[in-house]
């Protein structure tokens, strides 16, 4: 059972079981109350898309005013109020395209895997080809919801198949749309009200910025600003189109692999069949968005997928190992991982944007297995929150990292850094298992930046050759739940104790 401290009204703290009132005199009761107000409004996060102008300011620089976007795809998103609360906000999504695709997804690994995943799944098994759309709805997340569940996330799909039927004038056959959910566990989709919605979210597809990032907004739960990104690029073997790769996701809490604990949906209009786009995709995954962690939870819903509808033309990247093949990886993968970075910069209660990168190591697996450690650390998280350079907690997490190849950490060979993001000099923790004399106002400095580079150097490992590195992405710690009321808890002991 949770028994984390609420404030009420006066000098109550309530418990799920009790009551207690805090002498009036009390100085930490006090300073917990301010303190537990200031987070509370702080931390506050609407469980609805973004209204207009309410991003915080922090994040608007995050959210584009203006993109290129895939020839031959549309977007939509409109209003439904699949949550009764939802009165005027964007909670439908549909993405489109105006010829069938290739596509490709990876899933959740959770055990209790979604109603939506699930059809999804199906739709993708025969080929992966004949794709037109995504239907994506937020405010419930049609998650363990049985047989009725799996029912409403059939007709959603098949429901936007008719709306490309009736439009074209052909017989809708097998579904062609992928079908993704997000928000509340465990209650059953408004499945009427959605219906009766997406012939109008079909009506409203549109190919301007302005559509594109209304769909963005609409995928938003606990999200504090919409995710979309847009790029052009070139394939070396046709230099002369330029191609165009967009996506959208949606993730501030329950982020951790397997999956990233999120939707996303990417889109391109080069021309990439489903067998090749599905080893892309999931080389891309592994380096981005299954190297995100807030929180380390992996939810019911995870679902990325990629659609190409070849619209720009050009010829066809027939396998992964092509010189177009290998150049659309590179492409994918830096876009992925910009992609994803925004879900970190988002989660609940982060203050802090952190990459931990681990180089010369024996194996990118140890690489990768170290950084995920420490990403997923507490205490380095609330360290890095208190401003707090106590890289001793690094090492800890370097050390108790379970699964690694033999000789992968040399105590004597390793070292630790910040590294600051403005460019200057590193400030160095550890040399070769020798501590450093670490000027503690500089420290704080970096530390009290947004932005902050955890380096470490395995030194090649056991045989001194390793030069495998990888990175993963994190936040700090500043959850009301995770910092403020242990220190509360403790301040309300003493004062109990001081009575």
């Amino acid at each position: 059972m949770s028994c984390r401290l609420r404030p009420t009204t006066g000098n109550f703290f309530t418990y799920p079981h009790q009551q207690y009132q805090a002498p009036k005199a009390s100085i930490a009761t006090n300073l917990y109350q301010r303190a537990s107000e200031t987070a509370y409004k702080q931390q506050n996060r609407l469980y609805s898309a973004p209204a207009p102008g309410s991003v915080p300011f922090s994040k608007q620089k995050y959210v584009p005013t203006s993109g290129t976007y895939p020839k031959g795809f549309l977007a939509s998103g409109i209003h439904v109020g699949v949550k009764p609360s939802n009165t005027q906000f964007p909670d439908l999504a549909l993405l489109a395209s105006l010829t069938p695709c290739s596509g490709a997804a990876v899933f959740t690994q959770n055990k209790f895997q979604a109603a939506p995943v699930t059809i999804s799944r199906r739709v993708l098994e025969p080929s992966g080809e004949g794709i037109r759309a995504i239907i994506v709805n937020s405010g419930c997340a049609n998650a363990v919801t049985g047989k009725g569940g799996l029912d409403d996330a059939t007709a959603m799909g098949s429901t936007v198949d008719s709306c490309f039927a009736r439009s074209e004038g052909s017989p809708a056959g097998a579904s062609t749309t992928l079908v993704m959910s997000t928000g509340v566990i465990g209650q059953r989709l408004p499945i009427s009200k959605i219906l009766r919605a997406i012939p109008n979210a079909y009506s409203a597809l549109s190919s301007t910025h302005t559509d594109w990032l209304l769909a963005a907004r609409a995928i938003c739960t606990t999200d504090t600003f919409p995710k979309l990104l847009s790029r052009t690029f070139s394939l070396p073997s046709s230099p002369g189109i330029t191609y165009s790769l967009a996506g959208m996701t949606k993730g501030a809490g329950m982020i951790h692999p397997n999956m990233a604990t999120l939707l996303g949906m990417l889109f391109t209009d080069a021309p990439i069949p489903a067998k090749t786009l599905q080893p892309l995709l999931a080389h891309a995954v592994d380096r981005s968005f299954n190297a995100i962690s807030v929180d380390g939870d992996t939810s019911t819903n995870d679902t990325l997928a990629l659609l190409a509808n070849g619209a720009a033309g050009g010829r066809p990247v027939t396998s992964a190992e092509s010189e177009d093949g290998r150049a659309f990886t590179e492409i994918i993968t830096s876009f992925t991982q910009e992609l994803s970075q925004l879900v970190v910069r988002d989660g609940e209660g982060a203050t802090k944007f952190v990459r931990v990168r681990v180089i010369n190591a024996s194996s990118f697996h140890d690489a990768r297995k170290i950084a995920s450690t420490i990403a997923r650390s507490p205490l380095v998280k609330t360290a890095l929150y208190g401003k707090d350079a106590n890289w001793g907690r690094i090492l800890c997490a370097i050390g108790y990292t379970d699964g690694l190849g033999p000789g992968a950490v040399v105590p004597e060979k390793t070292s630790v850094s910040f590294v600051p993001t403005d460019g200057s000099t590193a400030l160095k923790l550890l040399v070769k298992g020798e501590p450093e004399s670490v000027d503690e106002a500089r420290a704080g400095m970096i530390l009290g930046e947004e932005d902050l580079e955890i380096l470490v150097d395995l030194g090649g490992g056991e045989g001194g050759a390793g030069k495998e590195e990888a990175s993963y992405w994190f936040c700090d710690f500043s959850h009301v739940s995770a910092v403020l009321d242990y220190t509360a808890y403790c301040l309300l002991f003493t004062a109990r104790f001081n009575h």
